[in-house]
């Protein structure tokens, strides 16, 4: 069993240092591995209930302590500040097992968590320090869970409970998150050939770095990793993130406002285009979501195709791009137009893609499972999973009732596993603006659509949270639009009356779709007019039934198609 850690409190000060140093270790060996051991650190300063904080580590934490109090002040003014701050204090963390590369996964742990906290308000460190594998690697979880729930008993605040954490949409975004293998080797190639692009400042070529892979792939965490490494390594280089959706900027930004980087570098596609030109071009572009880019005019973005703009406005640009999540007919892309793409990064060594599933914990039989039902539209009969529920339900009213049973585990956990959500296809009419609240009405049944209940923000700031955070949104029904990019602990899933079962295949009906981007037609660069109404369900499909982590829950309107989800499953 491993051992519990040692943590001691001081002022950041140099009577807090003095008060280390006499620090009696004879007869105790708590004092004996705070002061001469390896230990992580947690400055932080208290202001109207926010935090700024910094977290280090170091093999002798009084010569750390003075180098931050009397050197770093004088080289940067985030240390001048904290110098300078109130009541500054310091948590210091010793355990027995610590060595370089445990200290270092700690910190950086340590920095993952406290981004996810909404008392903290900026984190001051500058860099990363991911590692590999080392020894006691199998015990560094354990470990870090001892450590935060001690500090969560003498500062909830600053440090929450971690299930809390873990739920928080900026959590899942962090920078800080330990990257797999295949996200490192990707990491390391994008920065690499960045590095060889921006070496020649004279050069005028066009460059994109696709990066693609399945809803789940870890896409997001790469690119946040990347934003975070890009503005660090050189302050001079001029570094944009974008997304075209409204509750990602809001995560984006967060994050940004938390780490010190002006959130002005998080923006809009059409916001950037408008404010640079080809003779005056940005150093990075990374895209999220660039699957949602305009490929023609639309709104305040005159051009018509957001992504060839991004191109002559920056000098290399990354792109995180699934053609299985474009919902909308203004970001449609041919076949031949996406395989183009493809083939160009893939001939310029450009074309990174990930395959593992990180979202949902189920085995590849349950997985694939699901992917043949969107992608191949037949319906198998499911295989074993014990680590994956899938259930199809007789009502909405059950499908309903078993969302909310999960969630209240989820609230009574304090969201150990996340967040439980209905969800549905866009088979009922909805709008932004009027009076009337607009509902998901099967028969007798019937839930308000996602933003129709008003927020109570005396009881949760709501500010910079999604529709997926909020406690309300567990009675209404989220849309592709409220939930595209984010994970949910388990997820029921409404197949509204487009999504029907005939002669042994799946079909798509965009005759009885609300949405009018599938029922209308696109008017292609040469003018010819095409529907692709039946492309952008299967989408919107493919977006709802893989948000859920441990478990996707059905109901289908068309009875032909709930009876053979329920004989298959």
């Amino acid at each position: 069993m491993v051992s519990e850690p040692y943590i001691k409190e001081f002022s950041y000060s140099q009577d807090g240092v003095n008060l280390i140093k006499s620090l009696q270790i004879s007869d105790n060996e708590q004092n004996r591995y705070i002061r001469d051991y390896p230990t992580v650190y947690v400055i932080n300063d208290e202001k109207k209930d926010k935090y700024d904080v910094y977290v280090g580590e170091t093999n002798n934490i009084v010569q750390r302590t003075l180098q931050h109090l009397n050197a770093d002040p004088k080289n940067r003014d985030d240390w001048d500040d904290l110098k300078k701050a109130k009541n500054p204090n310091m948590y210091v963390i010793a355990h027995d097992h610590f060595n370089k590369s445990l200290t270092l996964d700690v910190e950086n742990r340590l920095m993952l968590y406290l981004g996810g906290s909404q008392c903290v308000d900026r984190i001051k460190n500058r860099r990363t320090n991911e590692q590999g594998e080392y020894y006691p690697v199998e015990e560094f979880d354990e470990i870090f869970e001892k450590i935060w729930r001690e500090l969560n008993k003498r500062n909830h605040s600053l440090f929450p409970a971690m299930e809390e954490i873990r739920n928080e949409a900026i959590f899942k975004a962090s920078p800080f998150h330990k990257l797999t293998a295949e996200q490192l080797q990707a990491k390391f190639t994008i920065l690499n050939k960045i590095r060889e692009i921006l070496s020649d400042p004279n050069s005028e070529d066009e460059h994109l770095i696709m990066v693609t892979g399945d809803a789940g792939a870890g896409k997001t965490v790469l690119l946040s990793s990347l934003f975070y490494d890009l503005t660090q390594d050189d302050e001079n280089r001029d570094v944009h993130l974008m997304v075209n959706h409204n509750e990602h900027e809001t995560v984006y930004r967060t994050i940004s406002k938390k780490l010190g980087i002006s959130t002005s570098k998080v923006t809009k596609p059409t916001n950037f285009i408008n404010n640079y030109s080809k003779y005056n071009r940005a150093d990075v572009v990374l895209v999220d979501e660039a699957h949602l880019l305009w490929t023609q005019g639309r709104q305040g973005y005159r051009g018509s195709n957001q992504l060839r703009d991004l191109l002559e406005r920056a000098k290399v640009v990354i792109a995180i791009f699934d053609e299985n999540q474009i919902l909308r007919n203004q970001q449609i892309l041919t076949n031949d137009q996406i395989k183009n793409l493809k083939e160009k990064a893939l001939n310029t060594g450009d074309l990174i893609e990930l395959h593992n599933q990180l979202r949902m914990q189920a085995n590849d039989s349950t997985i694939n499972w699901i992917k043949n039902l969107i992608e191949n539209q037949t319906i198998g009969n499911l295989p074993e999973d014990d680590s994956y529920k899938v259930k199809v339900f007789d009502t909405p009213q059950q499908l309903e009732d078993a969302i909310d049973y999960e969630n209240d585990l989820d609230v009574d956990s304090d969201y150990k596993n996340g967040i439980s959500r209905l969800v549905a296809t866009y088979d009922w009419p909805y709008s932004s603006t009027g009076k009337d609240v607009y509902k998901v009405k099967i028969g007798n049944w019937e839930l308000p659509w996602n933003y129709q209940i008003k927020d109570h923000p005396k009881i949760v700031n709501y500010k910079d949270l999604s529709w997926v955070e909020k406690p309300n949104t567990i009675k209404e029904v989220g849309s592709i639009y409220s939930v595209q990019g984010f994970d949910l602990n388990y997820v029921g899933v409404i197949l509204g009356p487009s999504i029907k079962y005939r002669d042994g295949k799946i079909i798509f009906d965009k005759s009885v779709h609300f949405n009018k981007d599938v029922t209308n037609n696109r008017t292609m660069e040469n003018g010819e007019k095409k529907n692709f109404g039946e492309e952008l369900i299967k989408n919107e499909m493919n977006v709802l039934m893989t948000r859920g982590v441990h478990g996707l829950f059905i109901y289908a309107v068309d009875e032909a198609l709930r009876e053979k989800l329920k004989s298959s499953v």
